[in-house]
């Protein structure tokens, strides 16, 4: 699939995206991800969905981030899972910043399978504004938001 793309699914139960995902990081899975029943351990999903995150900002940020100043911690994570991964199979995780608020903002992530293209799961996180040196919620950097309505191609 092609940035820009609105994730079709065979899946009745797999809710229609709103938004255009424009960032796609492909993920390995290792033999250790896998639980008792060979699927894909739940808290995989996760860490998948970290890794793209940071790739994410990494990508959607033209200077790149600067890990030492981090302003904004998850506050929220949740996900529904549609269909089991299985070792071996190509998953890739699709990102999208849904909306942004003053002190906070929203993310949407479909893991999906690349080949097939079938929803694995969707994860929704929200994020706050965080000032590291005072350990207190902050309001989000504009500069931050206008590169992601960049990015993203639509006014957040």
């Amino acid at each position: 699939m092609e940035a820009g793309t609105f994730l079709p699914s065979d899946n009745p139960k797999v809710p229609v995206s709103q938004y255009a995902f424009h960032h796609c990081l492909p993920v390995q899975m290792r033999f250790t991800d896998i639980d008792m029943l060979g699927h894909l351990n739940n808290n995989v999903y996760l860490t998948f969905m970290d890794l793209a995150k940071v790739s994410y900002f990494s990508d959607v940020l033209p200077e790149g981030m600067d890990w030492k100043s981090i302003n904004a911690v998850v506050v929220h994570i949740s996900c529904d899972f549609y269909t089991p991964s299985y070792f071996n199979e190509s998953l890739e995780v699709w990102t999208t910043v849904t909306s942004v608020s003053t002190h906070s903002f929203k993310m949407e992530q479909r893991i999906v399978n690349s080949s097939t293209g079938q929803t694995k799961c969707i994860g929704h996180t929200v994020m706050a504004g965080f000032d590291p040196a005072t350990a207190q919620g902050t309001a989000i950097d504009r500069h931050w938001v206008e590169c992601v309505e960049k990015y993203e191609n639509r006014k957040l």
